[in-house]
C-alpha cells in the first residue's frame, strides 16, 4: 500500500493527498512537490511509497484513520504478530485487528487456526 511520510507519521493515500490538498489550497506546497529534496516532510508530505511504510517491528497503520498499511516486518515483527493472534484467539477476541487485518496478510494463524 502506497503511503505518505509527513510530520513524523505515515498517512495513507487518501489521507497523504487530502494533505497535500489543504497545505495547496492554503499556498504552503514546495516550489516542486516531485522534488522530494527540495523540500522536508515536516512542511509537506513526502509519498507515495509503495511499501507501507517500510519494515517495522510491528504493523504500521494510518496516522489519520488507522487504515492498515501493509508494510513488511523484521522477524520480531513477525513474532510480535503470532504472539498477538494467539493471545487474541487464547481470550477469544476474534473480532481484533490483528486476527482480521494482520493475521491474513502476513499469513499469521487466524481466528480459527490451531496453535
Amino acid at each position: 500500500m502506497g503511503v505518505y511520510m509527513y510530520q513524523a507519521a505515515l498517512w495513507c493515500e487518501d489521507c497523504g493527498n487530502a494533505i497535500r490538498a489543504r497545505l495547496d489550497a492554503e499556498g504552503k506546497a514546495p516550489q516542486d512537490p516531485e522534488d522530494e529534496y527540495s523540500f522536508d516532510s515536516d512542511d509537506y508530505p513526502k509519498g507515495p511509497y509503495s511499501d507501507g511504510g517500510g519494515e517495522a517491528d510491528t504493523p504500521q497503520h494510518c496516522d489519520g484513520c488507522g487504515t492498515f498499511l501493509e508494510n513488511d516486518l523484521t522477524s520480531e515483527g513477525a513474532e510480535y504478530v503470532r504472539e498477538a493472534c494467539q493471545s487474541d484467539r487464547a481470550s477469544g477476541r476474534l473480532d481484533s485487528v490483528a486476527l482480521t487485518e494482520w493475521a491474513p496478510f502476513y499469513d499469521a494463524p487466524g481466528p480459527d487456526d490451531d496453535d
